[in-house]
């Protein structure tokens, strides 16, 4: 089993590592500059400024790491996390706060990924796996992320909206580099200039041309509800950290499972179809969450938005690595994560706006309308480019 091998299993550790601190802050962080005396609109804003600082990031990160490898990249990655840490543990200032909250994407999550230096994440490992393998195995690496954002949950209500949250990610970042830095970092074959190599690119251009117009609408949808979800819960239930905590920690657990339960439907209906049946049925959920009644209801529905939305975020990444050739996949990597940040730059400004304004089921609906015509376009373009279908 490919997920066996030692160089695998440090990379899933560090994305274990990372995924505990970013669960912790997804509860805390904004209940936290709340506090402090942060409005919902300036949290917006942050949010959108850390989105767009990762878009530059990641815009020069992927195709570098084509050419340069990838260890070095996630190295780095991990050594701006500690600065946004220390920076968090040592003032609550609202401008060195919001500094780091940019730079080190506090209260956003990325179940467990690198940042801004994802795509060279993902390409290490895909390369280090055979293309047929990529759904279940990216699906397991999404699995234990999630996990690990269940276990920060759970610990974020225990060490409730305070400064020394701040210890989980400066820990993580510790942990991640000691166990990256143990892990080689496969030399790049040589680009092929084989015969029809121009018209392959050309293909393989237009293919992620596609991948980033339908990410758009992805990303709006995303934008509109994700980060604000622990602020909402407050507003409408008035659940504090030791409520909140918990809950996502229950739609964390979900989602790890359903990642694994994708990464299993891969090899029977294929990874495209696999996407497409679990994202349908969080779509419903993603609708019915604001009308929920109570804090219960609520909590169950968002599980289930969480499990069958997020659970299908490896099997999207096979998809969108498997558009090219290896020596190309940072180039994959970066549209695919660029093209879902751009509109998640601009989306939460508008959450925070109208959340603010008192819509607190509007961001919702929004989001339902844009992922639902990204959930229709989606197999329509890329059924005939199914990785788990590759020979």
């Amino acid at each position: 089993m490919a997920t066996a091998r030692p160089d695998i299993v440090r990379l899933m550790g560090a994305r274990g590592a990372r995924s505990i601190a970013q669960g912790a802050l997804v509860v805390d962080f904004a209940l936290y500059v709340t506090r402090l005396g942060w409005s919902a609109t300036f949290l917006g804003v942050v949010f959108a400024l850390s989105i767009l600082f990762a878009v530059a990031v990641t815009t020069l990160v992927g195709p570098a790491s084509d050419r340069f490898g990838r260890k070095r990249f996630v190295l780095v990655y991990e050594a701006i996390s500690v600065l946004a840490s220390l920076i968090g543990l040592l003032t609550p200032a609202a401008l060195p706060l919001a500094f780091a909250a940019v730079i080190g994407g506090f209260g956003r999550g990325a179940n467990g990924a690198a940042g801004p230096f994802a795509p060279a994440e993902q390409s290490w490992l895909s390369g280090l796996i055979e293309k047929r393998e990529f759904g279940s195995v990216l699906s397991i690496n999404t699995a234990i992320g999630f996990f690990g954002m269940g276990i920060g949950a759970v610990l974020a209500g225990l060490i409730g909206a305070s400064r020394p949250m701040f210890a989980l990610p400066l820990a993580a970042s510790l942990i991640a580099t000691m166990l990256l830095a143990l892990t080689p970092d496969p030399p790049r074959k040589p680009e092929a200039r084989a015969e029809r190599h121009e018209e392959v690119s050309k293909a393989e251009n237009s293919l992620l041309w596609k991948l980033a117009g339908l990410n758009v609408l992805n990303g709006t949808g995303i934008g509109l509800s994700g980060p604000f979800i622990s602020w909402w819960f407050a507003a409408r239930f008035h659940a504090g950290a030791a409520a909140i905590g918990p809950a996502l920690a229950i739609a964390f657990a979900a989602a790890g499972i359903a990642a694994l339960t994708t990464g299993r439907l891969t090899r029977r209906l294929g990874t495209v179809r696999a996407v497409v049946l679990m994202r349908g049925i969080g779509l419903v959920s993603l609708f019915a969450l604001p009308f929920s009644p109570s804090f219960g209801v609520a909590l169950v529905v968002y599980a289930l938005r969480s499990a069958f939305n997020r659970g299908t975020a490896g099997a999207r990444q096979a998809v969108a690595l498997g558009l090219v050739r290896g020596e190309r996949r940072g180039l994959a990597a970066s549209v695919n994560t660029i093209s879902v940040l751009l509109p998640r730059g601009v989306a939460p400004a508008l959450a925070g706006v109208l959340f603010e304004s008192g819509a607190l089921a509007a961001p919702f609906l929004l989001a339902g309308l844009f992922q639902g015509a990204y959930l229709f376009i989606y197999p329509r373009v890329f059924g005939r480019h199914d990785p788990s279908r590759s020979a």
